[in-house]
């Protein structure tokens, strides 16, 4: 008994000395921890900022509805600019507004992970180029990068023209001078461009708006914008169990369905058409009928000749190709659109040169055609530059690195808002005014690199802006040569919603008219 007596004791007091161990150790975490909490907001608190309240923090700027959210980021700017802090809950967002503390982030490999709210697009995207990091977008990005050459930019402006015959076509009905949104016109368009060229595949979203697949594409945008727009909703647990998840859910499965089909489908086709060139090399019927190349064909080509990519990593970059190809071409478009509409002098301008480039055919624009379209560029540029289709970007800090006279935290998000860069009033002299000479040459020369990034900039600039300016080019180039187009609102009347992409909250309302019949 006693020996027992002796071995409890010896065990307990063990059992207490590791205990009081583990104490220790967790109570100097825990302080070290807290030490490092209370260091991180007294640096973040050297910057200027609103007042942030415990837990919280400025949650409350944004209780508001949705298309009041753009008008609390610019005048929140315009009252602490150019470098300023907010606090997301714990979590602080360093924003910046210069092109100089751009570059330093964006021109870093120290800070290239995007922040928290990219994750809600995970669900869809996966980690593609967009909302990955690490060793997998790197090799991906290396391996992408090459496939967009100019050749095959050559075959996608070829389905640029024939998806604006239809948007011209159907644009006629609307030539009557009565007002109308031309908005839907634009994006169902860009929706065909798309998934041609990313997949090699026709939807018809032109003509055949109501598809599952057209739905559940606009679907999935408006749920993901609700959701990084409502906190509450940011709980995977909450979201899942909401109706608003389910039917994210399930549009998602229609999205994934028919995206897994389409590259089921031309890795058999791929695989036929090789035993067909071995079989019939000299067949010229076989081959004047060879399918265009397209985005997902060149990802399996690349795929096959090195880095293996599975399905699902196919997959998720062909819907990130897709996701971020339709919005943001449709946004820019229909930004120059409403502007040229207030502007019937810089339309006059567009118009003249293409005079100059088409005379009287009818031809849809070659790539010649489009590298000659200097002035609409620069429409485009400036369009862009007032509008960019992608407002804000969130980054992590990567390290702790200084702004002017701040030390910046590591771990800070980093909102960088490009909106409010391109109206650098030493960048842009006269920055609210839409003036295409901002893109002379002459005056491009000696502006900060970093003052015009409507497609980012650095190691994670977006790799299809080639496609997009060639896609708005094409685009711009069909309706101007064809009608004339009025806008029916001012700037001053539109309300900016900041969403997945920056948009007016009542659509592109013009007026347009024959521009044949009016010259006669």
């Amino acid at each position: 008994m006693a020996k027992t007596a002796n071995g409890s004791i010896k065990m307990d007091y063990t059992t207490t000395i590791l205990s009081l161990v583990l104490f220790i150790f967790s109570a100097l975490y825990l302080l070290r921890q807290a030490f490092r909490r209370i260091k991180i907001i007294n640096m973040v608190d050297q910057l200027p900022g609103p007042r942030a309240y415990p837990i919280i923090g400025n949650a409350l700027d944004f209780m508001v509805p949705r298309s009041e959210l753009m008008n609390v980021f610019d005048s929140r700017t315009k009252k602490y600019g150019p470098l300023f802090r907010t606090w997301a809950g714990p979590v602080p967002q360093i924003h910046i507004t210069r092109p100089e503390h751009m570059e330093i982030v964006m021109s870093s490999l120290k800070h290239i992970d995007k922040s928290k709210a990219y994750t809600f697009l995970q669900p869809g995207l996966g980690t593609g180029l967009l909302t990955g990091t690490g060793a997998k977008w790197h090799s991906h990005r290396k391996m992408i990068t090459p496939t967009l050459h100019f050749k095959i930019l050559d075959v996608f402006v070829e389905v640029f023209g024939e998806k604006c015959q239809t948007l011209i076509e159907n644009l006629l009905k609307k030539a009557d001078g009565q007002e109308f949104d031309i908005y839907p016109f634009i994006t169902h368009c860009a929706l065909d461009i798309i998934c041609e060229t990313a997949m090699g595949t026709q939807i018809n979203a032109q003509n055949e708006s109501d598809s599952d697949y057209v739905r559940a594409i606009y679907d999935i945008s408006e749920l993901t914008t609700e959701r990084t727009t409502k906190p509450w909703l940011h709980s995977d647990l909450i979201w899942k169990s909401s109706k608003r998840g389910a039917r994210y859910a399930h549009d998602l499965s229609i999205l994934h369905g028919f995206t897994n089909r389409v590259i089921s489908e031309r890795k058999v086709a791929r695989l036929a058409d090789k035993e067909r060139i071995k079989n019939h090399e000299d067949d010229d019927e076989f081959l004047g009928k060879k399918k265009r190349m397209a985005f997902l064909d060149l990802l399996l080509e690349a795929s096959e000749l090195g880095q293996k990519l599975t399905d699902d990593e196919i997959r998720e970059e062909v819907d990130t190709f897709m996701f971020e190809g339709h919005d943001t071409t449709t946004a820019g478009i229909c930004w120059s659109l409403f502007m040229l509409g207030n502007h019937p002098e810089y339309q006059d301008q567009v118009a003249q040169e293409l005079d100059q480039i088409f005379g009287d055919s009818n031809l849809p624009p070659t790539m010649k055609d489009l590298n000659e379209m200097k002035y609409l560029e620069r429409v485009i540029k400036e369009s862009l530059r007032l509008f960019p289709s992608v407002p804000f970007i969130g980054r992590y800090l990567g390290e702790d690195t200084k702004f002017d006279n701040y030390i910046v935290p590591a771990g800070c998000v980093m909102n960088l808002q490009i909106f409010h860069v391109h109206r650098c009033p030493d960048q842009f002299p006269d920055p609210e005014k839409f003036n295409p000479d901002n893109f002379l040459p002459e005056r491009t020369q000696g502006r900060h690199p970093y003052a015009y990034i409507p497609f980012s900039a650095g190691p994670r600039n977006c790799i299809g802006q080639k496609f997009a300016v060639l896609e708005e080019k094409t685009v711009l180039s069909s309706i101007l040569r064809n009608y004339r187009v009025e806008s029916v609102e001012k700037l001053e009347d539109l309300n900016l919603m900041n969403e997945l992409i920056l948009r007016p909250e009542s659509g592109i309302r013009m007026r347009i008219y024959p521009r044949k019949k009016t010259q006669s």
